[in-house]
C-alpha cells in the first residue's frame, strides 16, 4: 500500500514539474516575442524620427544672404551661428562684403536673394530695377561719426578742411551733405570731401596722416582708435541730424530682397525676419558673446566689437513703423537731391508687409 501511494505521489510530482516547465517555456517564448516586438517598435520609431528629421531639413528654404562688413553684419551674427549649427528655420548661405557696389551687383544678377544695403541705395535700386526689389526692414539707424586728433566742436570747424570718408553715392555722402547744407555750409565750396572705396581705406589714410579728419561708421571708428593714438570722436551725425528741423531720423542701413524670391517664399522670408529680429536683440543684450561671434565670422575682432556694438545703433524695424521712418528719411534726401533716391520716391510696393 505504501509503495502504491509512493508511486502515485511520484507520478503527481513529475506531472506538476512538467506543467511548470511548459508554463515557463511558454512565458519564455512570450517574453522573447515581446522583446522582439519591442525591438521592432524601437527600430521603427528610430526610423520614423530619422525620416521626420530628414523631412524637416528638406523643407527648409535655401537663402543666399549678403551683408556689409559693419553694423549690418554684426546684427546678423547670431543668425549666422544658428544657421551653421542647423538651428535656423532656413538654410542661410551668407556672404559678407566690404563695399555696397559688390552687394548691388550680386543681387541684381540674382546671385543673392536678400542683402543689407545703404538705405538710399535701396530706393535707387527699386527705381532702376522697375520694382524688382523690396525693402524688408531697417537694420541700422545713425552710425556715422566725425573723428580726428584735432579740436573740432561743430560743423563750422570743418570749413576749409578735408574730410576723408567712404560711401560715395550712398547714405554716408547724402547724410553728410544734408547736415552741412542745413547748417549753412556748402559741401562743394566750403570744404573738400575725399571719398575712398572702403572704410578700411579711410582708416589707412588716417593712420598715414595724423592731421586727417575722417567720417566713419562704427565699428570702424573703434578700429581706427586702436591704430591712431589720440584719435577722438568729435561729432555724431545722428546728434546733429536730430537737432535739425523736421521729424525724420537718420537711417543708415536696410535689408532688401528680390521681389520674385519674396513672392515665391513668403513663409521663409517671414521666418527670416523673426530670426533676424531675435539676432538683433541677442547682439544688443549679449555684447560679449556677440563680439566673439563677430570675430568668428571675420567682421571685427572680439575686443573691438565689444566696445563698438553699443554705438552701432543696430535696430530691427519692420512693417508700418519701418515704412513711416524710412519714407520720412527718403523724403528728406529727395528734397535735397532727387537722384539720391533714384529720381523719385518709392511707391507703396517698395515696402514689404508680412502676410
Amino acid at each position: 500500500m505504501k509503495k502504491k501511494l509512493y508511486s502515485l505521489f511520484t507520478i503527481f510530482l513529475i506531472s506538476t514539474l512538467m506543467l511548470t516547465a511548459c508554463g515557463q517555456g511558454a512565458n519564455s517564448a512570450n517574453s522573447k516575442e515581446n522583446n522582439k516586438n519591442t525591438a521592432n517598435v524601437a527600430v521603427n520609431n528610430k526610423k520614423d524620427t530619422e525620416e521626420n528629421k530628414s523631412t524637416d531639413q528638406s523643407s527648409k528654404v535655401d537663402i543666399k544672404l549678403g551683408a556689409l562688413k559693419g553694423p549690418t553684419s554684426l546684427g546678423l551674427v547670431k543668425l549666422f551661428d544658428d544657421s551653421d549649427n542647423k538651428n535656423a528655420s532656413n538654410n542661410y548661405n551668407f556672404e559678407i562684403f566690404n563695399a555696397p557696389d559688390e552687394v548691388v551687383t550680386k543681387i541684381v544678377k540674382g546671385e543673392l536673394d536678400l542683402a543689407a544695403v545703404p538705405a538710399n541705395l535701396a530706393a535707387v535700386l527699386y527705381q532702376k530695377t522697375q520694382g524688382k526689389i523690396k525693402v524688408l526692414n531697417i537694420n541700422t539707424l545713425g552710425v556715422l561719426y566725425i573723428a580726428s586728433k584735432q579740436d573740432i566742436k561743430s560743423l563750422d570747424d570743418l570749413k576749409g578742411k578735408t574730410i576723408i570718408t567712404s560711401g560715395k553715392g550712398a547714405t554716408p555722402e547724402y547724410a553728410l551733405r544734408y547736415v552741412l547744407k542745413q547748417s549753412g555750409i556748402d559741401p562743394d565750396k566750403d570744404l573738400t570731401i575725399d571719398f575712398k572705396s572702403e572704410h578700411t581705406e579711410v582708416v589707412g589714410a588716417l593712420a598715414a596722416d595724423e592731421n586727417a579728419i575722417v567720417m566713419l561708421p562704427e565699428p570702424f571708428l573703434t578700429v581706427a582708435k586702436t591704430k591712431v593714438q589720440g584719435l577722438k570722436t568729435n561729432l555724431s551725425l545722428t546728434d546733429i541730424w536730430d537737432k535739425l528741423p523736421g521729424d525724420s531720423q537718420l537711417v543708415t542701413g536696410v535689408m532688401i530682397g528680390r521681389s520674385d524670391f519674396i513672392d515665391e517664399n513668403k513663409d521663409a522670408v517671414n521666418s527670416f525676419l523673426e530670426e533676424y529680429k531675435k539676432s538683433v536683440e541677442y547682439v544688443n543684450k549679449n555684447t560679449e558673446e556677440a563680439a566673439k561671434l563677430s570675430e568668428k565670422y571675420d567682421i571685427v575682432k572680439a575686443p573691438i566689437a565689444q566696445k563698438a556694438i553699443p554705438s552701432c545703433n543696430i535696430h530691427f524695424v519692420s512693417g508700418d513703423e519701418m515704412q513711416k521712418v524710412l519714407s520720412a528719411y527718403l523724403k528728406t534726401l529727395f528734397d535735397q537731391d532727387p537722384k539720391a533716391v533714384g529720381g523719385k520716391l518709392p511707391d507703396e510696393n517698395f515696402y514689404y508687409k508680412e502676410a
